[in-house]
């Protein structure tokens, strides 16, 4: 089982194929696996690496409160360790504000992004469309935490996905080894929900990433990630945005060779950059 040291912690990690590095970067509850309807048609003209971040799966789950910030280190730290800098990057929800958050501190890094609906809520607290349409979701999303730091892991994990991620009834559709690895992971989720800057971007900062990036949505995902994704594209100087229709938050899995497809451009307009 492959594994490097980074920043006090043992992260586990797959390099497969060759060609254009690209790093895939997983979500909250997940891990490596997600990547897999997707990673025949990368590996074909990518060296992609994949990894289970910090308290995930196969990797460390060190003890204390941690930080979105420690995400972003061990994805620098993993991109030098393993040869990959600079690379193009493609993130899901909370791997898309991993990304990005590198980005406004570490462009040198990036080659190219994609970050498919990042759920960086406070760069729209100000938005007046965006805040209602955002506090059904934290309140549902405080009700899971509750749950899981009183230890009722099964139980936060089904609210999460039956009513906050994926809809009604989807949590007995999932495969149990998908429905274990969410179990695995909610304490990270947790931890994650207590850093106080986890929501947060300094899209001043992101501004000066000059590299292209592709911000991505779903048409059926909630519509105050369309907000956030409008924000974002308004502050990165090269962005531009796509909808996979009758996809939501996770079109990697959903839609998996159209996903491809859109990384493959990136890749194409990252590889004409000056």
């Amino acid at each position: 089982m492959p594994q490097v040291g980074v920043n006090g912690v043992e992260l586990f990690y797959e390099v497969a194929g060759d060609g254009d590095p690209l790093v895939l970067v997983h979500g909250s509850w997940g891990d490596h696996h997600n990547w897999v309807p997707v990673l025949a048609a990368l590996t074909r003209d990518h060296r992609v690496l994949v990894y289970d971040r910090r308290g995930h799966s196969r990797s460390e789950r060190p003890p204390g409160q941690g930080a979105r910030r420690e995400d972003e280190d061990d994805l620098a730290a993993l991109m030098e360790t393993l040869g990959f800098a600079p690379a193009f990057v493609a993130g899901n929800s909370f791997g898309a504000s991993t990304a990005l958050g590198l980005a406004t501190r570490r462009p040198e890094l990036f080659r190219g992004i994609v970050a498919h609906e990042p759920p960086l809520m406070g760069i729209v607290a100000d938005d007046p469309e965006a805040r209602p349409l955002m506090a059904a979701t934290e309140r549902l999303m405080a009700s899971v935490v509750d749950r899981l730091r009183a230890g009722e892991t099964v139980a936060g994990a089904r609210q999460f996905v039956d009513e906050v991620a994926f809809g009604p009834g989807e949590w007995e559709r999932m495969p149990d080894r998908v429905r274990e690895t969410f179990r695995a992971n909610a304490p990270t989720f947790a931890d994650e929900q207590g850093d106080p800057q986890w929501a947060d971007l300094d899209l001043g900062r992101l501004s000066g990433y000059p590299g292209p990036a592709l911000l991505t949505k779903g048409s059926e995902s909630p519509p105050w990630f369309a907000r956030i994704v409008g924000r974002l594209g308004g502050a990165l100087p090269r962005a531009a945005t796509y909808t996979f229709e009758g996809a939501g938050h996770v079109p990697h899995v959903t839609h998996p060779a159209e996903y491809a497809r859109q990384v493959a451009a990136l890749v194409a307009e990252g590889r004409r950059a000056p």
